[in-house]
């Protein structure tokens, strides 16, 4: 018995469309610069030149994850696209920050229904989050669904993104809110 569940798990972690250290045939790979890029060139829908995905972090659905060059993934970052068949995705353009430990999610568990456990009730509708060239996510940092972050904004350590962020805005907070300009 214990076999055949090794076996199958063993399977898994070749096929499966994520990365993380819950995926040790993959992982290992992140440890040396030459195979991560190769690795992450295969499995993402993008891998920009000069990006990193650093063991110790997380990508769900990476078919769907586009990564844009110089940008790194650092340990503790969650990226959760959307595994559903028509789902949304994660676009990170070039030159972006992301401190360690943000969780990108773009579906989120319905609630309405009082009389139905959560767990029974579904998900709402995917939306895709777009991070513009040259925006800073500081660590910690939770971006929901369909959030938009500008060019050039900076989103502060521990911030709760629920709604866009336009270009050169500065924005804090749980919810996150714009406390300035840059320039």
């Amino acid at each position: 018995m214990i076999v055949k569940e090794f076996i199958k798990k063993w399977r898994f972690w070749l096929r499966a469309d994520r990365l993380g250290p819950d995926m040790p045939l993959t992982h290992i790979k992140l440890y040396m610069p030459s195979s991560m890029r190769k690795l992450c060139k295969k499995m993402f829908k993008k891998f920009g030149d000069d990006a990193e995905f650093r063991p110790g972090a997380y990508a769900i659905c990476c078919s769907k994850i586009s990564i844009g060059d110089r940008v790194v993934i650092r340990p503790g970052t969650m990226l959760f696209a959307d595994p559903r068949k028509n789902g949304a995705g994660i676009v990170i353009e070039d030159d972006v920050l992301i401190g360690s430990g943000v969780h990108f999610y773009c579906a989120n568990h319905r609630y309405d229904n009082p009389n139905l456990p959560i767990i029974d009730q579904g998900h709402y509708e995917s939306k895709q989050i777009t991070l513009k060239s040259g925006c800073w996510i500081g660590a910690n940092s939770i971006i929901l669904p369909g959030v938009t972050i500008g060019h050039n904004s900076v989103i502060g350590a521990g911030s709760v993104v629920t709604n866009d962020i336009p270009d050169k805005a500065v924005a804090v907070g749980n919810p996150a809110v714009i406390i300035k300009t840059i320039g």
